[in-house]
Formats: structure tokens, C-alpha cells, sequence
């Protein structure tokens, strides 16, 4: 016989057998999962439409199937922590404003392999990516000293870049442009700043409304990553179509038309942005020299040893479905069995959790492409299922109001104007302005005019003093002109942002001279 057809044979039989072996581990395994749900009972809902669910309990736990959900996804939660918990903006917040441009030794890159690649850079985009020693020493100091905060941007900007690129390409903006957004938020799409702008592209309140991003009692679009960005891009091109120069648009975009407009005046009418540089805000000093860095580092990302851990599910591997009715992204977790982080990272611009179902207004929930066929096969039973958890609640959902950009506030006793400022984001002098105040002094029970520049939350009653403190392991640190909350935590091992917000009860990243916060020793 043909030794070649001996072997075909062989193959074809090898195969047949494979498959009937497989196919006995797959009855087994469908015999044992049927006995297993055979052996725990049915929770009983009450609203019968829920019946086309499969619902079983398990140690106390609702556990839903759909309808079509073959097996449950399973995820790195190490890798989901650093990715749905980021808390690099303060970092990268601190970074600019406070960035120094003294030399930074690091052998790795010389001078002049940094020159010819800033050149090369030069040429293939349309910012002026020249080299300067104040540029080498900002290029130095994060590859030397922020390398994890670098590669753990890396990953996060696998899953936002396409999105990012999708729509500049769409408005024929340098795709460049997406590492703006990195300086800007660190790409936390609910980064708030010391002054109240919000999201990936931190946009105050007016400039959003502007261009037409809402801010309800349960939507920030500014957090919302597509309209956000649309809004981003239909703002750099009005930036550009008025200055005629790229790095100018990004001074404007971070300090305001009206600051680009006096540094050149300053400077005697010049227009290259390293010539007005000393002439603009502090923050926007070091604000393209970030940007060109972040820039220089992700393009020569392989020549530097990075290599990204980007997303399970990748931006093209989600998609949207237009929400019909009042829903929470916790009951959409549960029913779908995705994890609660996943999703809120997905949808980060609802502010309570909840999807809203207003009139005229098209709400978007984002999920993963394999679930999204699942949840519109059982839509009708999530939503009664849905419409069941809401009318056991005790305490009442609060109305949908769309946020004004004015609130009249009452003084209370202990309130001063410097307080009242940093609660709602705002300067003293625009309250001072706003009211047509000629001094510092308030009367409790007057009434003032506010135009809040971001989100305030009540703290909570049940706050209390750590537990630590009682043992003497509590310090007491008095802020100093120029602290942040980021450069605070860097002086004590071990001690981040979130920890010294929980330990001081406060939500405002904006501090006060003078100031004592408690710090708790490791």
C-alpha cells in the first residue's frame, strides 16, 4: 500500500476516535452539570415574567444563567485590579505641576541616540519635537523614575487608543493627539482636578456644556469616554483653527485661549511655544514638555524594554445597546455574570450606578460583544427582574435633574470663603466676584451666588477618627504651599491618595496651607 495513503488513513481514524472521545467527556460533563442543578431548587420570583431565567441559589446567592451563556468568562484579577483601579492621576497631575528640569543621569539613553530619534519624530508629526535639555531631563526622569507608571499606562491605552484614534481620524486631527489624554487624566475617565475638570479629557463644566456633554443628578458625559472624546476633538480643532499651530492649541487646551494670547503678547509676539513658555500658568509650562515625553516613550516603547499587558477585551471586542428602561449596572453584573469592576470600567460616566430612562435621551450601556447578544435575548426579563430590585428598595431613587452651573449656598458657622471655595472647586476671588464681595467677611445664614466647577459629596455620618489613632501609630502632617495629596503620600512609605482622602474624610484634592492631616504610620 502507498505509505502516504497508509498515513492518511491512520490520521482519519485517529480523528474519528478523538472526536468520540471528546464527545463522551462532553455528555459526561453536560450529565454532571444537569445533576447538579437538578439538586438545588429554583428561587421562586415573583413577577413571572423572570421565569424564562435560569436561577438557582448557591450558599444564599442568586446565581443567573441566560438563556445562551455556555460558559462563565474568567479573568485575571490582578491584572482586572490595576486596570479598573487606577489611581494614577494624581501622579501624573503632581508630575506637571511640579516637574523640575535638572539634568537626570541615565546611561541607557544617550544624548545623541535621544536627538536623532526626537528628529525622526520631528518629521513624522506636526509638532515641533525639537530637542532641548529641559525636554532629555523630563524623557529621563520617567524613564528612570516612573517606569511602572509608564507600563501601567501602556495597558490601560490598549483598550482607550482605538477609540481615540476612531474618532481624531474622523476629524483629520494628528492621531498623536491620543497622548493627550494622558497627560490630562492618566486616562482615568473619572479623574477630577484640584479646579473641577472632569474625565479623559478634562473638561470643566461650561467648556462641556459647550460642546455638549451633560452633567445630570446621574450622568457626566465628561466621564463618558466616546462623547467625551467627540468633544475633545471638536475643541482642538476650534483651538487650531484659530492659533494655526498644534503646540499652541495644546498650551490653550490646558491653560485657555486667553493665556496663549498674553504670553505671546508678552514675549513680543512670538508664537513658537518654547519662546512663550516662561509666559504661561506654571501647569501649562511643563504641559508639552509631558506631552512630547509621554509621546517619546510610547513610540520607542520596545527600545525601552516596555512591554504592555493590555486588556482582555480590547475597545473593538465591546459594543453598546441603547437602554430602554431604568436599570443598575449591579443588576446588569449580576444577571449577566460579569464582574461589577469590569463594568463600571466600561461605563464609568454614571454617577450613581444607575442608567436612567428619560425622555428624548439616548443612554448607552457598553458591554463585552460575546454578552451583548445574551442580554437582548432576555431583555424584557432583565428589565422586569430590574424593575422588581428597584420597587423593593426602602429609600426612594433621587429625581433626574439636569446640574445647573449655579447654586445659591447658605453660609454656615466655620464657613469662610477660602472653605467654601475649595468645596465647590472654585476661586475666592471668582466667589468674590460672583457676589460682588469688597472683603473676606461672611455672615452665617447669607446667601451666595456659586457657579461649582465639580461634584460635591456629603461626608458620611458614620465617619469616625481611625481606629490607630488610639495607639499613638497616627502623625500629624501640616501642608505646606505647593503640597498635593499625591506629593504628600510620596514622603511616607506606603501611603497613597485614597488613604489619606479616608483618613481626613475629605473629597477635594485641593489643599489649604496650613492644613493638618492626619497620616498613619505602616
Amino acid at each position: 500500500m502507498n505509505p502516504k495513503l497508509l498515513l492518511l488513513i491512520l490520521f482519519f481514524f485517529c480523528g474519528i476516535l478523538s472526536a468520540q472521545e471528546e464527545g463522551v467527556k462532553a455528555d459526561s460533563l453536560k450529565e454532571k452539570q444537569l445533576r447538579i442543578v437538578d439538586s438545588i431548587p429554583a428561587i421562586q420570583i415573583s413577577n413571572e415574567v423572570l421565569n424564562t431565567f435560569v436561577v438557582t441559589k448557591i450558599n444564599d446567592t442568586l446565581v443567573f444563567a441566560l438563556e445562551d451563556m455556555a460558559n462563565a468568562r474568567k479573568y485575571d484579577s490582578i491584572w482586572l485590579k490595576q486596570l479598573y483601579t487606577s489611581d494614577l492621576f494624581e501622579e501624573v497631575y503632581g508630575l506637571v505641576n511640579t516637574q523640575k528640569y535638572t539634568p537626570v543621569p541615565y546611561e541607557e539613553l544617550p544624548t545623541e541616540v535621544l536627538k536623532e530619534r526626537l528628529k525622526e519624530l520631528n518629521a513624522r508629526t506636526p509638532f515641533n519635537v525639537e530637542y532641548n535639555p529641559s525636554l532629555e531631563s523630563v524623557i529621563k526622569g520617567y524613564l528612570k523614575n516612573r517606569r511602572q507608571t509608564m507600563a501601567k499606562l501602556m495597558a490601560l491605552s490598549d483598550y482607550y487608543f482605538p477609540m481615540f484614534e476612531e474618532a481624531l481620524d474622523k476629524h483629520n486631527l494628528p492621531l498623536e493627539m491620543k497622548y493627550l489624554a494622558i497627560v490630562e487624566s492618566a486616562l482615568n475617565p473619572r479623574a477630577v482636578s484640584r479646579v473641577g475638570a472632569t474625565g479623559l479629557w478634562q473638561f470643566m463644566y461650561g467648556t462641556g456644556k459647550m460642546f455638549g456633554l451633560e452633567v445630570s443628578s446621574y450622568v457626566d458625559e465628561r466621564s463618558d469616554p466616546v462623547r467625551a472624546t467627540e468633544a475633545a476633538c471638536k475643541y482642538l480643532e476650534s483651538l487650531y483653527a484659530s492659533l494655526g499651530d498644534w503646540d499652541l492649541a495644546l498650551a490653550a487646551y490646558n491653560s485657555g485661549p486667553g493665556n496663549v494670547a498674553k504670553a505671546i503678547r508678552r514675549s513680543g509676539g512670538k508664537t513658537n511655544y518654547w519662546n512663550i513658555r516662561h509666559n504661561l500658568p506654571r501647569e501649562t509650562a511643563g504641559y508639552l514638555p509631558a506631552f512630547l515625553a509621554t509621546m517619546y516613550i510610547f513610540e520607542y516603547a520596545e527600545a525601552h524594554g516596555f512591554e504592555s499587558n493590555g486588556p482582555r477585551i480590547p475597545y473593538i471586542a465591546t459594543d453598546t445597546i441603547r437602554i430602554q428602561k431604568r436599570i443598575s449596572l449591579d443588576q446588569v453584573a449580576q444577571v449577566a455574570n460579569i464582574d461589577m469592576a469590569e463594568l463600571a470600567f466600561l461605563n464609568p460616566s454614571y454617577k450613581l450606578g444607575i442608567i436612567p430612562a428619560v425622555n428624548n435621551k439616548k443612554y448607552m450601556l457598553r458591554l463585552p460583544v460575546d454578552v451583548v447578544g445574551k442580554f437582548l435575548s432576555n431583555e424584557d426579563s432583565i428589565y422586569a427582574y430590574a424593575e422588581a430590585e428597584f420597587d423593593k428598595r426602602e429609600k426612594p431613587l433621587p429625581e433626574y435633574l439636569v446640574e445647573s452651573d449655579r447654586i445659591r449656598y447658605r453660609v454656615r458657622s466655620g464657613d469662610y470663603l477660602g472653605k467654601i471655595a475649595t468645596r465647590y472647586g472654585v476661586s475666592v476671588s471668582q466667589i468674590k466676584r460672583w457676589n460682588g464681595l469688597r472683603n473676606n467677611n461672611l455672615k452665617v445664614g447669607q446667601r451666595l451666588t456659586i457657579h461649582p466647577r465639580k461634584r460635591v459629596t456629603q461626608p458620611s455620618k458614620k465617619a469616625s477618627k481611625p481606629a490607630d489613632v488610639a495607639d499613638g501609630s497616627m502623625r500629624l502632617y501640616t501642608v505646606k504651599s505647593g503640597d498635593s495629596l499625591w506629593s504628600i503620600s510620596q514622603k511616607f512609605p506606603g501611603v497613597t491618595v485614597d488613604k489619606i482622602k479616608n483618613w481626613n474624610d475629605i473629597s477635594s484634592t485641593k489643599l489649604k496651607p496650613g492644613t493638618k492631616l492626619k497620616i498613619l504610620k505602616g
